[in-house]
């Protein structure tokens, strides 16, 4: 008896010790496969990031700069610029657009990197911005093409409208003005320059392209001032400084009052065509203030308005609300048509 209680113990001692050898051996495998089992690469589920081309085109002898990308066969968007900045504005919305998009942003002749030639040799004339933007348009190949308009992209956009009411597949307005509503206290002076035409009230105007002016645009009625980039108006006053550009902007600035004759025109062609249209305004902004986004509901009833609380140069300070905003209205009624 007491062999066999020894044998049993042994046996008990051997069944054991192959059960842990068992355990280990699986456990080394499990640790091996693990080694070798590949990372996931995560970077693969990101697209990569949009390649942008800075390009130029000759238009009636001038050099106008332009940035594009996305697909040359994706649905055209037109982005404008307002003053006094250039498509410099559109630098951080264009990736977000072009993986599906064919993004344009020209700068206007005496904005940006394009041409500046002289004031009097050059009619700087919200006209003339308009023709200069079909050709470029036409020289591009672009048919069809959304309007992102903006400040001074407004009446740009437009009175291109008006020439091609076709071609318009839809807007995006931001802090653009077509009403008279929204010409405010901000306009007074300028109203008192456009109707005397003086050397004394064109003067008075000069206030507008120095650098606290072109600071103020960006900063005020923006609750986080952090989040703008002082690079802005460090790049906009370098231009803006540029030998002969104080006149070409008092004579825009001059020029201006004859988009307001235009309104009409305006306001019929949304009757008439109903183009999609998408309304991001800041509410704070004291040259186009709110007062003007809302009469854009009378003639297009069917608009999309989001009302932000920031300033003028919105996408400075809300592009992480924005972007996705114009990418769901592109995708779901530019792209979808």
């Amino acid at each position: 008896m007491p062999l066999l209680g020894t044998a049993g113990k042994m046996e008990d001692k051997m069944n054991r010790l192959v059960i842990s050898l068992l355990l280990a051996t699986a456990s080394m495998t499990v640790s091996m496969n693990a080694i070798a089992a590949p990372v996931p690469d995560t970077t693969m589920a990101r697209p990569a990031p949009a390649t942008v081309h800075y390009r130029t085109a000759t238009v009636e002898g001038v050099k106008i700069f332009y940035r594009e990308a996305g697909p040359a066969d994706g649905p055209v968007v037109l982005l404008l610029h307002g003053f006094p900045t250039s498509s410099h504005m559109f630098r951080n919305l264009i990736p977000q657009l072009a993986d599906r998009y064919h993004v344009i942003a020209p700068d206007y002749p005496g904005f940006g990197q394009s041409d500046a030639p002289g004031h009097e040799t050059f009619t700087y004339s919200f006209a003339h911005y308009a023709d200069m933007v079909d050709t470029l348009m036409g020289q591009l190949g672009a048919k069809r093409y959304a309007m992102y308009v903006m400040d001074y992209g407004a009446p740009v956009g437009y009175r291109l409208a008006l020439k091609h009411p076709e071609r318009v597949s839809g807007l995006i307005v931001q802090n653009g003005n077509a009403y008279e509503e929204g010409l405010g206290a901000f306009w007074d002076p300028v109203k008192a320059y456009w109707k005397s035409g003086s050397a004394e009230d064109r003067a008075a105007q000069a206030w507008v392209v120095t650098l606290k002016a072109t600071k103020f645009q960006y900063t005020d009625g923006v609750k986080d001032v952090s989040r703008i980039s002082p690079d802005n108006w460090v790049q906009d006053q370098a231009l803006l400084d540029r030998p002969g550009n104080k006149d070409i902007q008092l004579d825009l600035f001059y020029d201006y009052r004859t988009n307001v004759p235009l309104y009409p025109r305006f306001q019929q062609f949304f009757r008439d065509r109903k183009p999609p249209t998408l309304i991001l305004w800041g509410k704070n902004d004291t040259i186009f203030p709110e007062s003007g986004a809302h009469p854009y509901m009378k003639d297009l009833p069917d608009a999309e308005m989001h009302i932000l609380d920031t300033g003028h140069f919105a996408l400075e300070d809300k592009l992480d609300v924005m972007a996705p905003l114009i990418r769901d209205f592109l995708d779901r009624e530019v792209a979808a048509r």
